[in-house]
């Protein structure tokens, strides 16, 4: 997808291969949690000694198409420069369990540890419920809306299990089919709570349905809409965008109409849109491309936009590189209080370290790669 993936895969589905890799590999990477967190930074200490990176494995798939589709230039300076400044929000939530935090806890004598504890770690970051596992989902989603109400803070949560994600590609899975999703949904809203929540809506579901039959579209579009207004009858507070993929992808009036078959102008189903998920476009590309979406799209004008910040502090690469490429960096720090017209808040959707596949096993969060980021 060009935005969404690097998926978080639940640990039952991956706990038996992560046993069977090597010490070099167990120290670089972290298993993923049972679900699925810009930075203030600090002096870099001395550069740790190079470990060479994980090669990638089948445990969990690989980021869909949205992460591929990107074609935008490298940003000037001024856009890197821009990118990294902010302050660290005291009001999103992060989660205890992410795999960043297992890495830190565990590995207190690396060489690395200061730096990704410091800017990765300490930021709060999205958690994604990307298997389908209908009987547990309520009480996962549950774990992180009340641990989130516990402190005061908003979490943000991303229900991923959409039938024939990916177009059936890499980051296939999901429900095996509407029936099943529309129920699986019910269930995601029932852990929802009370208290204030961000859902980021099913990435690359709207962006990417180049594959799928008009018919099957128009399906896949109903489902939405109705996901939309179950999850926010559920709970009134809870705030929910939609998939708008991202600035390199599809022409704002073509991404604004099948939102709004989708639901998205609609308060009863939607606050508003997301872009950039696991994709690497500069803040200043995809609050320009999202307000012309959200023009385009038109209905309630409180309708807004979240952005994926966690990679894009270098921007998109020049060549449209979409797995785990070199050079980017940590983008704006995740905040509730962007300044901007329209724009919700920057969050971290994926978290930084988490590959996309090419540096370490996909989903899994991996050392090397989240130094790289961090001190770039």
């Amino acid at each position: 997808m060009a935005a969404a993936a690097s998926l978080v895969v639940a640990a039952g589905a991956v706990a038996g291969v992560l046993a069977a890799f090597d010490d070099r590999r167990a120290s670089d990477e972290a298993a993923p949690p049972e679900v699925s967190a810009s930075p203030r930074l600090a002096p870099l200490p001395a550069a740790p000694s190079p470990s060479a990176p994980a090669t990638a494995g089948s445990a969990s798939p690989p980021p869909p198409p949205s992460a591929r589709r990107t074609q935008s230039p490298a940003p000037s300076r001024t856009d890197t420069k821009r990118e990294r400044t902010g302050a660290v929000t005291r009001r999103l939530y992060r989660d205890p369990d992410s795999q960043v935090l297992a890495w830190v806890r565990s590995h207190s004598g690396d060489p690395r540890h200061a730096v990704i504890a410091s800017r990765i770690a300490e930021q709060p970051a999205a958690v994604w419920f990307a298997d389908y596992a209908p009987d547990t989902v309520t009480a996962r989603v549950a774990a992180v809306t009340s641990g989130g109400a516990a402190l005061g803070r908003v979490p943000v949560v991303v229900p991923y299990a959409i039938p024939g994600r990916d177009c059936g590609g890499h980051s296939q899975g999901g429900a095996p089919d509407l029936d099943a999703y529309d129920a699986w949904i019910d269930r995601f809203a029932a852990g929802l709570g009370s208290g204030e929540v961000i859902v980021v809506l099913e990435p690359d579901s709207v962006a990417q349905t180049e594959c799928l039959s008009a018919g099957d579209r128009a399906d896949r579009f109903a489902s939405l809409a109705r996901a939309g207004r179950v999850l926010k009858s559920a709970n009134p507070r809870a705030r929910v965008y939609f998939d708008a993929g991202h600035s390199g992808w599809n022409p704002p009036a073509t991404q604004a109409a099948w939102l709004r078959r989708a639901g998205a102008a609609s308060p009863e189903s939607s606050d508003g849109i997301f872009s950039n998920v696991s994709n690497f476009h500069t803040t200043a590309d995809e609050v320009a491309y999202d307000r012309r979406v959200l023009d385009a799209l038109g209905g309630p004008a409180g309708l807004g936009a979240v952005i994926d910040t966690s990679r894009n502090g270098n921007g998109a690469p020049a060549d449209g590189e979409w797995c785990d490429p070199s050079g980017r960096g940590l983008g704006r720090t995740p905040t509730l209080s962007t300044g901007e017209s329209r724009i919700d808040a920057y969050l971290w959707v994926k978290l930084p370290g988490e590959s996309d596949g090419c540096k370490g096993r996909p989903g899994t969060f991996t050392a090397s790669y989240a130094y790289d980021l961090a001190s770039s």
